[in-house]
């Protein structure tokens, strides 16, 4: 039985669906599901965007934890950036939501 990742907090959740809110950002994380890690310029050459806009969304996606890096070198000496999908599942209900309020650090009913 697959577990699920913990319940995010209210600030992880709005960060998460923030990044999620970019339609180049869900192509990229359907692309490193379906394809595996892969390093910047690859990406950037199959999703047909810049690596300088790529870099923005990695980094935004990056910042959610929705997606780890890891600097390689490869064997000509050139240092490759992989990216590939955290493994996060949680299922976004009511109750999910009314639960990460609770603990949003920008909180009014505190």
């Amino acid at each position: 039985m697959k577990s699920k990742t913990p319940t995010p907090s209210g600030d992880q959740l709005l960060s998460m669906l923030a990044a999620l809110s970019n339609p180049h950002r869900l192509r990229i994380v359907a692309m490193l599901k379906s394809g595996g890690r892969n390093y910047v310029s690859q990406l950037a050459r199959e999703l047909g965007i810049s690596r300088p806009l790529l870099h923005l969304h990695l980094q935004k996606l990056e910042d959610a934890g929705l997606v780890v890096s890891q600097m390689e070198l490869s064997q000509d000496g050139k240092a490759l950036n992989y990216f590939d999908v955290s493994n996060f599942d949680f299922e976004l209900t009511p109750a999910l939501i009314a639960e990460a309020v609770k603990s949003l650090s920008n909180n009014p009913e505190q």
